[in-house]
């Protein structure tokens, strides 16, 4: 899907009732917090109830695509639909599943001298939007390849591709970029000023990721040597 403007057009649901100096809109923000991280946490409603599932995804321009078993909840949901579930407006044909996808990452703790003011440094996005089975075979296999490659850039070309049987056991479902946001928070704490001769500690702990060496399976060919995206995989990125 095309990018039209730099940012996303706020609405209602992605403007925050507290903290709106935090909010974002900022397309390359937005894009680069999906596309570091690696679980987003998907929220719907089954029966009545909300239902939150962690679980990998890839982005490929202004979509978001999730996988899973064709038996799993949300999948067999978003293929059926349901009156409850449809977002107003929606195609009979096509309801779709109204959900709400998120992705946090915790770049610090943030310690206060009040108990009240302890928080965290966070990067965060919020989807809202109606997820789609993807049924076309060629988008099946691009969204399948950029999953895998969101987890290790380049790996979709040095893995053998899903075969029928396991096409056929696989589902995938798209999310539209449309109603998005994203909230940062960075700095220190934000002590009272009566608060801030007390005798505590305050300031931020960071928080940093990596990775390690790769660790060969037990069972590989020695003759196989280690390929140039995971020697460069720090340098891809550093979480």
């Amino acid at each position: 899907m095309p990018e039209s403007t730099a940012a996303y057009q706020p609405t209602p649901r992605t403007v925050p009732t507290r903290a709106r100096e935090r909010a974002a809109y900022d397309r390359e923000l937005v894009h680069g917090i999906l596309d570091e991280a690696y679980v987003c946490h998907l929220g719907f409603i089954r029966d009545g109830a909300p239902v939150v599932l962690p679980t990998l995804y890839g982005r490929v321009d202004e979509r978001l695509y999730v996988h899973g078993s064709t038996g799993s909840r949300p999948l067999r949901m978003t293929a059926a639909g349901s009156g409850t579930e449809r977002a107003a407006g929606e195609n009979e044909a096509d309801p779709g599943l109204a959900v709400c996808l998120t992705v946090t990452h915790v770049d610090g703790l943030v310690l206060a001298r009040s108990a009240f003011h302890h928080s965290i440094n966070y990067r965060s996005v919020v989807v809202h939007g109606v997820a789609r089975q993807v049924t076309d075979p060629e988008e099946r296999r691009t969204a399948l390849d950029a999953i895998v490659d969101h987890v290790v850039p380049g790996r979709s070309y040095d893995s053998r591709p899903a075969n029928a049987r396991e096409l056929a056991a696989t589902a995938v479902i798209r999310l539209d970029l449309d109603e998005v946001s994203a909230k940062v928070r960075t700095g220190g704490p934000n002590d009272d000023p009566e608060d801030m001769t007390l005798p505590h500690w305050a300031g931020v702990v960071p928080l940093a990721g990596g990775y390690g060496a790769p660790v060969r399976s037990d069972d590989l060919d020695p003759a196989i040597a280690l390929p140039d995206y995971l020697s460069a995989l720090r340098d891809h990125r550093d979480l």
